[in-house]
Formats: C-alpha cells, structure tokens, sequence
C-alpha cells in the first residue's frame, strides 16, 4: 500500500488556470452574445460573434498565461543562477546560511549544521532553492503547460454560451444564453471549491454574481445601442 500523500498544492497551478480560463470563457463569450443580441442583431451575427469571442479568447488566454508564468520562471531562473554561483564563490556561508533557517524553525543548532551539510552534499543548490527561495517541483513555473490549459479551459466554457445561442430561438438567445451560463458558473465554482476544498457556498455565490453583473451590464449596452442606431 502506497504512504503518498497528496496535497492542494500539488493542484494550485493547473487548477487556478484551469477555474480562470473556464470563468472568463463562460462570462465574456456569454456577454458578448447578450450584447450582440439585445441590440437586435440577426441570429447569424449573434452566433459568428460566439465563435469568434471563443476563438479570439483562447488565443488571448494562451498568450498572456504564457507571458506571465514566463515571467515567473524568468525569475526563478535567475534566481537559481544567482544561487548556484554563491554556492561556488562562499560555500561556507551558505551552509550556514541554510542551518540558520533550520535554526530559526527550532532545531538545535548542531544538529541543523549538521542536517545542511547533509542536504548540500546531496543536492545544494536544490536545498537552497526550496529552504531560501521557495522554490520546489510542486511550485516551479511552466508557462507551455499553464498556457495551453488556460486555453483549452476558456475555449470548453467559451463552447456553452455559443452552442446555447446556436440552439436558442430567434431573438430569445440574451435569456437562454444567460440561464444557462449563470447555471453553467455557479456548477464551475462549486467544482473549483471542492477540488481546492475551500468554501463551496461562497465560491459559488461569488462567481455567480460577478459573472451575472457582467452579462447584465454588457446586455444593457447592447440594447441601448441597437435602440440609438
């Protein structure tokens, strides 16, 4: 029998970009077919404006997780270059360096001096990168994976508001893309809640709501602008 134990931070990065990218496919996809829509555009337009806030969405989605979790894995990279060469110039002060944290933490000192030679015969500068710097292989940046799952989020919650319009009667597409998008963001928060077991309630209610404002608002500035032209 296996003595692994999982944890949330194991799940904290795909998870955030996964929720992220799900939530804003829904909201903005949804409100701009509410939009759209209350402005009194054809059926036709209504859905070609769906699918191309789908496809621009995920593009968009994908390019800025990427530059963003690039940039943190710029940092992180620096960071452990900067590291590996104190290592190399002032080996004794990082060792003390890194038995002074355990110290810090309540180990006796001699037994933490001797707990850091252990760790830098092994692995240094992976010893400092997780003690020093917080960085380990549950947290360390990757911009390819955060990218493409924020991608492939968005476009799967981006997919219901534009196949509900797609199906919805003629000029009915602002309420039943609305249903079954608010429907669709509260069942994404509770999931989101449960698989980081935080509040599901509150998740819920918080997704809800900001998604329902956002339609609400983007739907108002539709109908008034198909009522001015």
């Amino acid at each position: 029998m296996s003595t692994a134990e999982g944890h949330i931070i194991e799940r904290v990065g795909w998870l955030r970009a996964a929720v992220l990218g799900a939530n804003d496919g829904i909201v903005s996809t949804a409100s701009l077919i509410a939009g759209v829509a209350s402005a009194n555009s054809s059926s036709k337009a209504v859905l070609v404006a769906g699918i191309a806030g789908l496809v621009a969405g995920a593009l968009s989605m994908a390019a800025g997780e990427y530059v963003s979790v690039s940039s943190q894995a710029d940092a992180e990279n620096a960071e452990l270059a900067r590291e590996r060469k104190e290592l190399v110039d002032q080996p004794a002060f990082e060792l003390q360096e890194l038995a002074d944290i355990y110290i810090k933490r309540g180990v006796e000192p001699s037994l933490a001096r001797q707990v850091a030679k252990q760790l830098m015969a092994r692995d240094a500068l992976g010893a400092h990168a997780r003690e020093e710097l917080g960085i380990s292989e549950l947290t360390t940046a990757r911009p390819i994976t955060a990218a493409m799952a924020s991608a492939a989020s968005f476009a799967v919650g981006a997919a219901i508001p534009v196949l509900v319009a797609f199906i919805s009667p003629g000029g009915r597409e602002t309420l039943f893309v609305t249903g079954a998008s608010l429907v669709s963001l509260a069942a994404l928060g509770a999931i989101g809640a449960r698989a980081g077991e935080a509040n599901v309630w509150r998740a819920t209610v918080r997704v809800t709501f900001w998604g329902a404002l956002a339609m609400a608002i983007t739907a108002a500035i539709g109908h008034l602008s198909g009522a001015s032209v």
